[in-house]
């Protein structure tokens, strides 16, 4: 991996997803035995460009670099030039002369495959509209701690599958071995393009994609519920419309009842409270969403050695 672009879980295959993995492990196992600082990355700096607010993915990717002796430089798009009209062409152009890789958290996906275009260091996608890589890196470490194994297992989503989580997971999850069900409205269906990617790696896997319009046919006898909020960064005009087409997906005690007794919730969070989901899951027997938020770290420090 070392010197690759990471701008979608396709770009990995089945085996180096595997490795990530195994590597996030070893990582998080040597920071709990007290390794906190591995300078893997030592003189290395990486810069991270922002156009969307970011918590998760800011602490946890600025942590792993100062964890692999590295440095970090945060900038958003509009203290850039790139905020008055440089392209993204010459501003990668430029930053390849100073630092030794980029993650940058964008509205549209096309902005990175132009930035990895004319970078000659490697670009990490920290979201965009179509995919967030990491975050379905990290769900995998969640999956595999929690059933100690990471295939074998039928995960479903409910609400707007047109998310860019679930496009990363849903990928994810097939390349390992995981049978995939998706539950939401009309009109809010997966990337024709994801799903056809996805389906070709289901078929190589042997298992199952579903689509489900009642989210209790959904999740009957699943072994992982997966949600996300129905208004991503960029839809706030959309919010009324969306909330109102996806409220009948709200992951409730009801609806985890239907699933396997042993069960986990998840949420890349952050989450919007009664509306994706209610408080006695998010904070119930069921959830395992804050360890989903410190596996970030752990996977954020895999790739950025690996690809560093």
């Amino acid at each position: 991996m070392k010197g690759r672009d990471l701008l979608s879980v396709a770009d990995l295959t089945g085996e180096e997803l595997r490795f990530v993995l195994k590597t996030s492990l070893d990582f998080k196992a040597r920071y709990y035995l007290g390794e906190v600082l591995l300078p893997l990355l030592r003189g290395k700096t990486l810069l991270m460009i922002f156009q969307k607010p970011s918590t998760r993915t800011r602490i946890s990717f600025e942590v792993a670099m100062k964890q692999l002796g590295g440095e970090v430089i945060s900038l958003s798009w509009h203290e850039m030039q790139l905020g008055r009209g440089e392209t993204i062409a010459d501003t990668a152009r430029v930053i390849s002369r100073y630092v030794h890789a980029v993650a940058a958290r964008v509205y549209n996906h096309g902005d990175l495959i132009e930035l990895a275009k004319y970078a000659s260091i490697p670009v990490i996608n920290a979201l965009s509209d179509v995919e967030h890589p990491c975050q379905a890196i990290s769900d995998m470490l969640t999956i595999w701690e929690k059933k100690s194994r990471y295939s074998g297992l039928t995960i479903a989503f409910l609400g707007d599958g047109s998310d860019n989580v679930l496009h990363s997971l849903l990928l994810a999850a097939v390349k390992l071995g995981n049978n995939f069900r998706i539950a939401t409205a009309a009109g809010y269906d997966p990337s024709k393009e994801i799903m056809k990617v996805a389906e070709e790696e289901a078929d190589k896997a042997g298992v199952s994609i579903e689509m489900y319009r009642d989210p209790l046919e959904a999740v009957r006898g699943v072994d992982v519920v997966y949600t996300d909020v129905w208004v991503s960064m960029g839809q706030e005009a959309e919010s009324e419309r969306r909330i109102r087409d996806l409220s009948k997906f709200r992951v409730t005690p009801e609806v985890m009842s239907l699933a396997k007794q042993d069960a986990i919730f998840m949420h890349c969070l952050p989450a919007h409270r009664g509306y994706e989901v209610v408080d006695d899951v998010i904070d119930g027997k069921w959830s395992v969403v804050w360890d989903q938020a410190e596996n970030r770290l752990h996977t954020q420090k895999a790739i950025l050695a690996l690809i560093m």
